[in-house]
C-alpha cells in the first residue's frame, strides 16, 4: 500500500488517526484526531506528538518524552500492546485514550511511520476512579470493629435491597446493578430509597458504608 492510500484509509476510520515518523514527529492527522483532541491538522502536523500530548500514563508517570518507548520496541521490531494514556487537549483539558499501535513501513522512502488509533475512556476512567474510592473507603470499614446494631435500631432490609446494596459495594453502577438484578431504574432508586430510610442514611454510598459495618451485607 502506497502512502497515499494509507492515509485515505486512516482518514475515513472513525477512530482518532494520525501517524509519526521514527522521530515522533507528526506526519498525518485525521479528522476524528482534530474532534478528538482539538487540534486542527494544520497546527498538529510536522510537530513532535509528545509535546503535543504531554502524556501521562496510568500512575501518573510521563510518557511522551523524546526517548518514546513505543519508539524504540517499534525500532527493535518487538510487540507493542495497546495502552491508557492521559493526554492534553487543545483547551488544556485533560482526557484519557486507548491508544493501538501499526507499524508501517513506507516503501519508497524506506521509512518507518507508526500509526496511532485513539479511542476516548475518558468517561470509563472516571467510573474506574470512583469505583476504586468506594471500594477503598468500604475496605477501610471492613476492618474496623463493627458496632452491634441495638435491637430495633434498624429495621431489615429485604433480599433484593441487599442485593442492590451488596453489587454497589462491589463497584457496580448503578446500571450495572439494575441489570444484573433485572429491574428498572425507578425500581432501583426505590429500592435504594427503602434502604436509606431503613439505614438512617441519605446517599447509596452511605447506605453501602453502614451496611458493611453492620455486617449486613
Amino acid at each position: 500500500m502506497l502512502q497515499g492510500e494509507l492515509l485515505a484509509l486512516l482518514e475515513g476510520t472513525a477512530d482518532a488517526a494520525f501517524t509519526v515518523d521514527e522521530q515522533g514527529v507528526i506526519c498525518s492527522w485525521n479528522r476524528a484526531a482534530e474532534k478528538l483532541f482539538g487540534y486542527s491538522a494544520s497546527s498538529a502536523l510536522n510537530k513532535c506528538c509528545a509535546d503535543i500530548f504531554q502524556g501521562r500514563g496510568t500512575l501518573g508517570n510521563a510518557v511522551c518524552k523524546d526517548d518514546c518507548n513505543v519508539l524504540q520496541c517499534a525500532a527493535a521490531q518487538r510487540d507493542i500492546d495497546n495502552y491508557d494514556l492521559e493526554v492534553k487537549g487543545r483547551n488544556g483539558q485533560r482526557l484519557w485514550v486507548n491508544v493501538s499501535i501499526i507499524v508501517y513501513q513506507e516503501p519508497r522512502q524506506r521509512r518507518r511511520l507508526h500509526i496511532h488509533l485513539a479511542r476516548d475512556i475518558t468517561a470509563r476512567k472516571k467510573r474506574e476512579e470512583l469505583t476504586q474510592k468506594v471500594l477503598e473507603a468500604t475496605q477501610e470499614l471492613v476492618t474496623l470493629p463493627k458496632t452491634p446494631s441495638a435491637p430495633g435500631e434498624i429495621s431489615s432490609l429485604s433480599a433484593q435491597e441487599t442485593r442492590v446494596l451488596r453489587l454497589l459495594s462491589e463497584g457496580k453502577t448503578p446500571e450495572e446493578v439494575a441489570r444484573v438484578l433485572k429491574i428498572s431504574a425507578r425500581t432501583l432508586r426505590n429500592h435504594l430509597h427503602h434502604a436509606n430510610q431503613k439505614l438512617g442514611t441519605g446517599s447509596r454510598l452511605e447506605a453501602v458504608i453502614h451496611a458493611v459495618r453492620r455486617g449486613l451485607i
